[in-house]
């Protein structure tokens, strides 16, 4: 083997060297690749048992998608498919997000200071579900990205309490899982699937147009704050 790999490279000449970044680009890919199609085989099943979600990531439609089958429904039927990122507006825009998604946020981030401590968490968008129903009917075909999978499916629970029957949570989101093998060169990092990690297509660039928050809404801070 060793004399096979001398010999290979003996043949790169100076005008091909460029082969040889490639190769090494591959190889070092390979593991994060080989994991994300671990955790993809099989052929694709909406029960939450078959998927072994934690209680987290299921819903009462249990209706139940990865990012790569989101992908590929959209493309089958993009004119009756919507994919929806219900992350904040500063992770939609910051971390990026599928080209073709709205941004309908299922909360926002709140942050102040009191007595001199910084303060910061969370509050629900008290439109969301109003705004999905400028967007949508009750009958479309839904399907709804987090971060990793959480968010998507409580807020797929409110659209399901508002009468909607196709609303799919995208189980890995947009970062996907966190790596949970400490042998691993990526362990606590969100490397196991998700949107990005499948190499989906996916943008930083902002459509204002399919941005839907509440006109003139600002949520620097909490409800009730100045």
């Amino acid at each position: 083997m060793n004399d096979l790999r001398s010999g290979m490279l003996r043949k790169c000449s100076a005008g091909n060297r460029k082969i040889v970044p490639l190769i090494l680009v591959a190889v070092l890919c390979f593991p994060v690749a080989a994991g994300v199609v671990e955790a993809q085989t099989g052929e694709p099943s909406s029960a939450a048992a078959d998927r072994q979600l934690p209680d987290r990531k299921q819903t009462t439609l249990g209706l139940y998608v990865t990012a790569k089958e989101a992908y590929e429904m959209w493309l089958a039927a993009p004119d009756q498919v919507k994919i929806i990122d219900v992350r904040t507006p500063e992770e939609y825009a910051l971390i990026g997000h599928p080209e073709m998604a709205w941004n309908i946020p299922y909360g926002f981030i709140t942050y102040q200071r009191v007595d001199g401590t910084f303060e910061h968490g969370a509050s629900l968008n008290p439109d969301f579900v109003a705004e999905f129903k400028e967007l949508a009917d009750p009958t479309d075909i839904l399907l709804l990205t987090c971060r990793s999978g959480d968010r998507s499916a409580r807020a797929v629970e409110l659209l399901a309490e508002a009468g909607f029957t196709n609303a799919y949570t995208i189980t890995d989101g947009v970062e996907g899982d966190k790596v949970d093998d400490p042998e691993n060169v990526y362990f606590g990092k969100r490397m196991k699937n998700g949107w990005k990690n499948w190499g989906l297509p996916w943008v930083y660039s902002i459509d204002p147009d399919m941005v839907l928050i509440e006109e003139g809404t600002s949520k620097r801070t909490a409800p009730g704050q100045q």
